[in-house]
């Protein structure tokens, strides 16, 4: 938020300069960006009036005028600006100002008529970003001859705040001050705001449908309204030097209340108005035209105000351009409302806005405030342009308003939380300054009463964190934290992450880390089973769901390098992942890695083979095998609805799924965007880090026996079914069984497979003889042929 110091001062003073001023907030939580003069430097400008003007004579745009400086005898200057016109009072520098950028003014001939100053614009004064053809038209009660930078009163500065999403109550002048007040304390001169008389007893009907969303809704009739009317300067300063640009007199002083009171407010042209207004939530695809021109369909989750015939605005965030004021209007409809934060929290990014409102809004308005705001914008509307207003009318639901929280506190525990005793006179005292109540509970206790503006205390820690801003962050002690550590126990089985990190990188692969938060429809690409929650108030639309795979976050990453022509990606990552509804919601580590392009790097002496699904097969296996237990990990083959149906595999550990594996499904691909061949792998962290100890075990001196079989079955049949049942069949003594071969073509006849596997026996304590390895041969070929139809092949 960007504010006027000259405006805070005028409710709150400390004898502080500018830079103390704003490091004071600064401490207190309320972050300064920023500080910036509200005009450029000059000198030597004045107010004055033109008195007289003429063409000039050899110029078709330039005019000769006459202008009243305040001095003894008119200044015949020469202006190009076109809306100078006799009358008016203008900024006027003479001869001898300094104007910004070390500008000075001289005497000087403009195609032969002499000029003696200078009519000034805006933006010629730094008042304004823009330049802009015309000058700086005054009020008519500007007196002639007065200093300009003394009568704007532009020794002034525009100080930004950053606030954080808990400080709502800070995001206008009142709250600041408030701030400011406290922290220095000193009493905040609040301007006295009166209730506005009716003097017509004209009415809107108002209800409101969705009390859950909209607890307290104001509206007010105002008829005869001067909307040609001008805003005066002072109104219109205070807007500018907040970054706000003035538009007309009902616009800028709904600005104004919000900019003052935190009130977000919005005015509807009467006339436009059909029926009655109905604060409900939307219809599916109901048709909206913004202020802005943009035209939206609704979501049956926002709410709006309707009238009979449609709605007329986003509640909270922007109004529509069907009822907005225009220059034609003459009766106004004033609305002041408290909408509920979770309602309102995240729909202005869902559609591509972000708006004063909405910023408000989302971080919470004090419930309290809508009469105030209703009878300040009355009156400044009824002062400055005039108008008939009619009596307010409040439609309030007391049972969705928010409660005021009481909250218990002991000086014990602040003294535990902030290292040091605070005097309970202090405490209480520090706490009243906040607006709070204090009730004595005991020695010590209290139970402190919240005040409405206040919605981020709620707890025990919201109210210590209060007594040490305002005591002072750099006032508390400087002190080490006693602790008892005690090292956490790990089991020697298990491998440390950093084990899988390394291996992952030796094998070519460069960890990401990506957002837990992801776009939904990329998720659903991925992950289309997941349930994952979806965030009330997202960063953007792209980061609106929690992940429920490390999967879009690493093919966001792929997605970003391809985009800089870095075709050859292997990417990992470990982290959370994110299952179920918030109330049952499960968060589990993985690893997972991605990889696509060519094997090897690009060289003289590497070929151009693109990765495929054993590429990433031998990657898993080589990080699994750091447990030591590699045997107890299977690949099944299964279906994933990401991937490919004939390149994708469950990773089971000791028969229990614990991840997948496999290339993207080309669909998939397609939805994503992505044109190359695609190989991923997910993985629990805690299976991928499971292992087993190593055990000695004495090396057998007697010889091994191998028996080489080649077996021609169903292109169906699964490899790893067959060698568990060969392992079964094989006895006690197999020490090793591998696949060395598998072929297709001519000698094996179609839609089979010859599968040639080497078999190794050794016994511990004696030589095998041929008879015991024949039995334990023809047992295998039994068995296969038995269960899958395998035959030896000739």
């Amino acid at each position: 938020m960007k504010f006027s110091e000259q405006w805070l001062r005028e409710w709150v003073s400390p004898e502080l300069n500018t830079q103390q001023l704003a490091d004071q907030v600064t401490m207190a939580g309320l972050e300064v960006d920023g500080i910036e003069p509200v005009a450029g430097e000059f000198t030597g400008v004045v107010v004055a009036e033109v008195i007289s003007r003429e063409a000039h004579p050899e110029a078709d745009r330039l005019n000769v005028c006459q202008v009243n400086d305040g001095s003894d005898e008119p200044v015949q200057v020469v202006c190009g600006a076109p809306n100078v016109a006799v009358g008016q009072k203008v900024l006027f520098a003479r001869v001898g100002a300094k104007l910004p950028g070390d500008f000075k003014i001289r005497k000087a001939k403009l195609r032969g008529v002499e000029s003696r100053g200078m009519i000034c614009g805006a933006s010629e004064l730094g008042l304004e970003d823009d330049a802009s053809d015309g000058i700086m038209v005054l009020p008519a009660d500007a007196p002639i001859g007065r200093d300009a930078r003394e009568w704007l009163k532009l020794d002034d500065n525009a100080i930004e705040v950053d606030l954080t999403p808990n400080r709502g109550d800070c995001l206008s002048v009142k709250g600041l001050a408030r701030e400011v007040g406290v922290l220095n304390r000193l009493a905040v001169t609040v301007p006295a705001i009166a209730p506005v008389t009716a003097v017509i007893d004209d009415t809107f009907p108002v209800t409101v449908s969705a009390a859950q969303g909209c607890p307290r809704y104001l509206g007010r009739v105002v008829r005869g309204v001067n909307v040609a009317a001008t805003s005066p300067l002072w109104l219109e300063e205070r807007l500018r030097r907040s970054g706000i640009r003035s538009i007309d007199p009902v616009v800028d002083i709904t600005n104004y209340v919000l900019l003052e009171l935190g009130q977000p407010m919005h005015a509807f042209d009467l006339a436009c108005l059909n029926g009655g207004i109905d604060v409900r939530m939307a219809k599916a695809e109901e048709p909206l035209t913004l202020l802005d021109g943009q035209e939206i369909a609704l979501r049956d989750d926002t709410l709006v105000i309707a009238d009979e015939n449609g709605p007329l605005a986003i509640a909270g965030v922007m109004g529509g351009k069907g009822s907005g004021v225009s220059a034609d209007t003459q009766d106004i409809f004033f609305e002041a409302a408290f909408f509920a934060p979770l309602t309102i929290a995240g729909k202005a990014r869902s559609y591509g806005l972000h708006t004063d409102s909405s910023h408000r809004f989302e971080r919470g308005v004090d419930a309290q405030l809508q009469r105030d705001a209703m009878e300040r914008a009355t009156a400044l509307l009824i002062e400055i342009a005039g108008g008939q207003p009619g009596p307010v009318i409040e439609v309030a639901s007391d049972a969705e308003l928010p409660k005021a929280a009481v909250v218990g506190l002991s000086a014990a525990s602040v003294e535990r939380m902030l290292g040091m005793a605070l005097p309970n006179d202090e405490i209480v005292e520090i706490l009243e300054r906040l607006g709070m109540q204090m009730r004595a509970d005991g020695d010590g206790q209290w139970q402190v009463v919240v005040p409405s503006w206040r919605f981020d205390v709620s707890i025990e820690a919201d109210l210590i964190e209060e007594l040490a801003r305002i005591h002072g962050y750099n006032n508390l002690p400087v002190s080490r934290p006693n602790a008892r550590l005690t090292p956490a126990a790990s089991h020697e089985a298990t491998q440390p992450l950093t084990s899988l990190r390394r291996q992952l990188v030796a094998r070519g692969y460069q960890e990401a880390i990506s957002y837990s938060f992801v776009a939904p429809e990329q998720q659903k690409a991925l992950d289309p089973d997941g349930v994952a929650p979806a965030l009330a108030n997202p960063i953007s639309s792209d980061m609106a769901v929690m992940r429920s795979s490390l999967w879009p976050g690493l093919v966001k990453a792929l997605s970003h390098n391809l985009n800089r022509q870095q075709s050859r990606v292997r990417l990992f990552e470990t982290g959370l992942v994110f299952r179920g509804e918030l109330d049952t919601l499960e968060q589990t580590p993985m690893v997972g890695g991605l990889i696509s392009g060519a094997r090897l790097p690009e060289g003289w002496n590497g070929g151009r083979d693109k990765v495929d699904f054993f590429d990433l097969k031998g990657d898993v296996e080589a990080l699994l095998a750091l447990g030591g237990n590699l045997a107890a990990w299977r690949f099944d083959a299964a279906e994933h609805p990401a991937l490919h149906p004939g390149q994708s595999a469950r990773l089971l550990l000791n028969d229990e799924p614990v991840g997948w594996m496999g290339a993207l499904h080309p669909a998939t691909r397609a939805e994503l965007g992505l044109k190359v061949e695609v190989f991923v792998f997910e993985i629990t962290l805690s299976a991928a880090c499971a292992g087993r100890l190593p055990r000695f075990a004495p090396l057998s001196k007697y010889p091994e026996v191998r028996r080489d079989l080649a077996f021609v079955v169903e292109e169906g049949v699964h490899v790893q079914s067959l060698l568990d049942a060969i392992r079964a069949q094989a006895g006690e003594w197999l020490t090793d069984l591998r696949l060395f071969d598998v072929y297709q073509g001519q000698g094996v006849a179609d839609g089979h497979k010859s599968l040639a596997l080497g078999l190794t026996w050794q016994h511990p304590s004696r030589t095998l003889n041929d008879d015991e390895i024949n039995q334990l041969v023809d047992a295998i070929v039994t068995d296969s042929h038995t269960r899958f139809g395998a035959a030896l092949r000739a």
